[in-house]
């Protein structure tokens, strides 16, 4: 097929298989070390206040070089930095399971946060080429799927992993994964256009500073002793974004894809983004202290009445993805941010004689509602910019995602540290009001003849799905 056109089977389940490899190990990576951080502060001699590195130098390192990394995709091609990438992680994933001190481990995980900003900074790009435009739908749902799986069983498989082993395990099981993705990706994956340019290095260094100001001041607010030290890096990251943004203004291809913001349904698109996930970290955060302290659940049971929200997650991706063929994006995505906004208020009001039943409907109706907004808002995202800068849009769609969850997080903390009584309900509270806001910019799309229904493509000979 023309490159534009995705790859005939059974080529296109090899080169799928190796993509969701590298996003597996790499969204894991992101959360799995949380519940290892109390076994590592012990078994390292360390501070647990400075364990949390191992969670903080991975998150960081992955949000400030997406950017970059997405820049490099479109001038290199996106099949030689996913393959560097998950070379990078993998040789992370053996110094962090080699690590004997704290220091090595939290350099080896900034590696780590290297590699993983590689495999996720071109990773929609990737399935753009893989899939045909008629199935792009399903392929981007495929991967809402993957990603919705992984985070619901991440903590479960940490827990596993330390129940039969010690910490190291956490990261020595990502290198017979990777090594089998590196192999797989050789010859599957497709070989995309490259566009040759200079990469533009001052660029990237204020682009890093920009995020990681951000990412820093944002996470000080939470914490009483910093809010200073956090306004005055946001006030920094505003100022030098606005220098940064000048600076890629009238570039052909800029590494920050200012351009794409040209695009009314690209901007919506973001800015939907943005308000799902930092709703989905406020509830995150706040539901495990609302329904044992509020509801007075117990640890097991306060586990099980969140599951059903990844669950739902992951089984309405890909109908959601099927859909976004069909429908406009913003009817979707709008109404699922509205059935999540709704499922929201209804935990907020209940109250401590509220059943099992009438929590866990209340999860599932989020989850069902987040898992409706997110195949087809990253689908018209992606398809709103040319194919030649899907590296762009990649790297925009995984940075959005990750400054939204570090926002919410934030606003999380900040609400504890001002009503600790009251703060899990109050996030609840921010949460379904900040997903309406969602809900308002994605049915806001239907006047852009951007949203348009997708156009019917030349119908193609039916062949089995990856």
């Amino acid at each position: 097929m023309p490159p534009h056109q995705g790859l005939p089977q059974p080529q296109r389940t090899w080169a799928i298989l190796t993509v969701f490899c590298g996003l597996i190990m790499a969204v894991l990576d992101g959360s799995i070390a949380n519940i290892a951080l109390p076994s590592i502060s012990r078994a390292l001699d360390a501070d647990p206040a400075r364990t949390i590195w191992v969670v903080n130098a991975y998150q960081l390192t992955v949000t400030v070089c997406l950017l970059p990394l997405s820049s490099l995709g479109d001038i290199l091609g996106y099949k030689r930095v996913y393959r560097v990438g998950l070379a990078t992680f993998l040789v992370g994933s053996v110094l962090c399971a080699l690590a004997t001190n704290l220091p090595m481990l939290v350099a080896a995980r900034v590696l780590q946060g290297i590699g993983g900003a590689g495999i996720m900074s071109v990773n929609t790009a990737l399935v753009r080429f893989i899939y045909p435009p008629t199935k792009l739908g399903r392929g981007i749902g495929l991967n809402a799927l993957v990603v919705g799986v992984t985070i619901a069983v991440g903590p479960s498989l940490g827990a596993l992993i330390l129940a039969v082993g010690s910490w190291p395990w956490l990261f020595a099981v990502n290198i017979p994964v990777a090594f089998a993705a590196l192999a797989i990706s050789r010859t599957a994956l497709p070989e995309t256009p490259a566009q040759p340019r200079e990469f533009d290095y001052p660029s990237a260094v204020l682009s890093a500073i920009v995020f990681g100001s951000f990412v820093l001041g944002v996470d000080a607010l939470g914490h009483a002793p910093l809010r200073l030290a956090g306004a005055a890096g946001l006030v920094a990251a505003i100022g030098l974004g606005w220098l940064l943004v000048r600076r890629q203004r009238g570039r052909v291809a800029p590494l920050v894809p200012v351009d794409l913001f040209a695009s009314r349904a690209f901007t919506l698109a973001v800015g939907t983004s943005f308000c799902s996930f930092m709703t989905q970290m406020l509830a995150f955060v706040s539901l495990p202290f609302y329904l044992e302290y509020q509801l007075a659940r117990s640890l097991q049971e306060t586990g099980l009445l969140i599951t059903p929200w990844p669950l739902m997650v992951a089984a309405m991706a890909l109908v959601s993805g099927r859909l976004s063929e069909r429908y406009p994006a913003s009817i979707l995505a709008g109404a699922g941010l509205i059935c999540l906004s709704g499922g929201l208020i209804g935990l907020a009001l209940l109250g401590k004689d509220a059943s099992s039943l009438d929590i866990a409907w209340r999860t599932a109706l989020c989850g069902i509602g987040f898992g409706f907004f997110q195949s087809p808002n990253n689908r018209a995202m992606i398809t709103a910019t040319p194919p030649e800068r899907s590296g762009g849009a990649s790297g925009a769609q995984a940075t959005t995602r990750l400054l939204g969850q570090t926002t919410g997080t934030a606003v999380v903390a900040l609400l504890f540290g001002l009503d600790p009584t009251g703060a899990a309900r109050g996030a609840l509270c921010v949460a379904a009001a900040v997903a309406a806001i969602g809900a308002a910019i994605s049915l806001s799309r239907l006047r852009s003849q951007d949203d348009a229904r997708p156009a019917v493509a030349r119908p193609e000979p039916p062949e089995p799905d990856a």
